[in-house]
């Protein structure tokens, strides 16, 4: 009696496409490495166990594995039912933080948990609530977004942006605003609807970022300005402002074609760039293994971002179409982002590396995302 329904459960598995999960343990394992040689000098020379970091990421990978295997078995169509609960949520976990949370490089986005030595940043989880309440949303409305319910798509963003803004975190801010343009995209909505709101959204945040000049309050932080200037001009500042960017090209390009081996980077020894166990972990690679472990880890990276393309290409459900796009969006943002300001041809963000960078947030929530979209692969072929 009960073979028809281990039947029905085990089917779909068949289907699952498991590479994106063998990938993105492969990318772990080199953000394990990374952030243990980026780290383990200044510990040892601290009187610190080097291990630390590294220790602590191989935790965060398990838990991620851990949840990814689980939205790979749990049938992503409950998520559609329970959407508009987990947005909530999260929203409010936004909210509370502002009030209980602690303060870090200037923002206030992480709940310190007594008696763990690490912290966790709702903001990080908003982005798969934004992912499936806005696929939710939009699959709800047949891929046929008019006018006022491409209004209601964008006030689900507005939340979170603006809660985000609070902390304040611009680079996590931009994260959300690609999966949301991202979706809407495919969303069947007309460009010029589309491009009629994205424009007015654009005249708000302009006046914003302006309100000072205007005689309101000033809405970009010292340091954001100092960060675009130096972006703008490398040589603005350079013990300062542009000293973290200066540093990353200069260690990037210390790597040459096979890099100067693991362990033995000169700039990541001497500490010389700043955060780079978390936003500015590529430069590690980057010394230590040349342009070939550059390669290699695009290489990854693009392999898992053509798989979500065909699942999502292949997907027979809008809901599970939109998700994908959503998870997609995310991580060729967060990828292009990070790269692209550790070589100078971004600005610099707070945006993590997905996979490599320091953090328990982000790592489970990359792989929660992966599972999703494993997930979504295995019922593919189901009516």
């Amino acid at each position: 009696m009960n073979l028809p329904l281990r039947k029905e459960l085990r089917s779909p598995l068949r289907y699952a496409d498991y590479s994106l999960g063998i990938a993105a343990i492969l990318l772990s394992a080199i953000g394990v490495a990374l952030n243990y040689s980026s780290t383990w000098r200044v510990l040892e020379f601290n009187g610190q166990d080097p291990l630390t970091y590294a220790k602590r990421q191989i935790i965060f990978v398990a838990l991620g594995i851990a949840v990814m295997i689980a939205a790979t078995f749990l049938d992503y169509r409950l998520y559609r039912d329970f959407a508009n609960q987990a947005y909530l949520l999260v929203m409010l976990a936004l909210v509370g933080v502002l009030f209980f949370g602690v303060e870090r490089n200037g923002a206030r986005a992480w709940y310190e948990v007594p008696g763990l030595t690490f912290q966790i940043q709702p903001a990080e989880f908003a982005k798969v609530a934004v992912v499936i309440a806005l696929a939710a949303f939009v699959a709800n409305q047949d891929g046929h977004l008019r006018l006022v319910t491409l209004s209601n798509a964008y006030l689900m963003l507005a939340v979170p942006l603006g809660l985000i803004y609070l902390q304040p975190d611009l680079g996590t801010m931009l994260v959300f605003v690609a999966i949301g343009m991202g979706v809407l995209l495919v969303s069947g909505a007309q460009l010029k609807h589309i491009f009629v709101t994205s424009l007015v959204g654009v005249i708000v945040v302009v006046g914003m970022f302006n309100s000072d000049n205007l005689g309101g309050p000033k809405i970009l932080r010292q340091t954001q300005e100092q960060r675009l200037t130096a972006f703008l001009d490398p040589g603005f500042d350079v013990q300062g402002a542009s000293y973290n960017i200066n540093q990353s090209q200069i260690a990037i390009g210390a790597g040459g074609i096979r890099g100067q081996g693991w362990l033995q980077g000169t700039q990541t020894n001497l500490n010389l760039v700043p955060e780079q166990e978390t936003d500015f972990i590529f430069t590690a690679l980057g010394e230590e293994f040349g342009f070939i472990g550059v390669s290699v880890l695009l290489l990854l990276y693009a392999y898992v971002l053509a798989r979500i393309w065909f699942i999502t290409r292949s997907s027979n459900d809008l809901f599970g179409t939109f998700a994908c796009v959503g998870a997609l969006s995310m991580f060729t943002f967060q990828i292009f982002q990070n790269v692209g300001m550790t070589m100078g041809i971004m600005p610099i963000t707070g945006i993590p590396l997905p996979f490599l960078s320091h953090g328990g947030s982000s790592t489970v929530v990359a792989f929660g995302l992966i599972g999703l979209v494993i997930n979504i692969s295995a019922r593919r072929h189901l009516a």
